[in-house]
């Protein structure tokens, strides 16, 4: 089943973990949707402008990307985008983040996108 997912932190660069996981997750048949600071094209999709807090509809799961530190705001995108969970990839854990979301009903998980692919938990 394909499980429409937004790559939070998405990047062209190939040595980063998203480009990675956004690439595998489309090689698993999952449509993409690429959220991040730079234009570009990835896994066949226009990286949409973070700073705009991009409107996607439709979101089973966002994957994240994004460190602690520069996730301000990130609460309301992510309540607004209403995705069945968010995977906090390793780097990215914040657990007031986490709360604040699991009171919202959404599902929350510290993994690894890559890892779950390949291991068939995604």
């Amino acid at each position: 089943m394909s499980k429409k997912t937004v790559v939070l932190g998405a990047s062209t660069n190939p040595g980063r973990y998203s480009f990675m996981a956004a690439e595998m997750l489309s090689e698993y048949g999952h449509e993409v949707v690429p959220v991040g600071l730079r234009k570009g094209v990835l896994a066949g999709a226009e990286i949409l402008d973070i700073r705009s807090w991009p409107p996607v509809d439709d979101v089973h799961t966002v994957t994240l990307y994004i460190g602690p530190s520069h996730q301000d705001g990130l609460l309301d995108y992510l309540t607004r985008l209403k995705p069945a969970r968010v995977i906090f990839n390793p780097g990215t854990e914040n657990r007031a983040l986490e709360q604040a979301l699991e009171k919202q009903g959404i599902a929350v998980q510290e993994a690894c996108t890559l890892v779950m692919l390949r291991s068939g938990q995604y």
